[in-house]
């Protein structure tokens, strides 16, 4: 029983992190296929919930206080706007699972004046469209999906 919970909780808590990790953790690990899918979509929510209702305090009180000030004009923010310039806030949700994190972008959806319930709702569309794409393409077509993968992410 514990065995499972930590399993269940290593998949969940990798796909806060990295979006990809929740299909592959789950396949590894020997999960069914809803379980994987409900698992990545639950870590990924996890961190859209706590970003978009808890990101300007996280910013103000945990990295204001470890961090320095940044350069407004940085490389990165300037990324973030010509991806938000392009794309919106429906293409940015869309991104997220395959090229950006949950958290970048949450935080990138939030940070651009968003309603946060257009966030979730489009954080969780997205969510939940990745990872049966992900889920059911390494479940079905996993030996051949995987050797597509880098050597370091097998």
């Amino acid at each position: 029983m514990w065995q499972l919970i930590l399993k269940v909780a290593t998949v969940y808590f990798s796909c806060m992190l990295k979006f990809i990790f929740g299909p592959l953790g789950g396949y590894a690990a020997g999960f069914p296929l809803i379980t994987t899918i409900l698992v990545t979509v639950a870590g990924m929510m996890t961190v859209v919930l706590l970003f978009t209702f808890f990101g300007n305090w996280i910013r103000v009180r945990v990295i204001g206080k470890f961090f320095k000030k940044r350069s407004r004009f940085s490389q990165s923010n300037r990324r973030f706007v010509t991806i938000w310039k392009r794309y919106g806030l429906i293409g940015v949700a869309a991104l997220t699972p395959i090229f950006l994190t949950p958290i970048g972008g949450t935080i990138l959806a939030v940070s651009s004046g968003s309603p946060k319930e257009k966030i979730i709702l489009y954080m969780f569309v997205s969510a939940c469209v990745w990872s049966v794409v992900f889920s059911c393409a390494l479940y079905f077509f996993g030996s051949e999906v995987l050797k597509y993968l880098p050597d370091y992410a097998k």
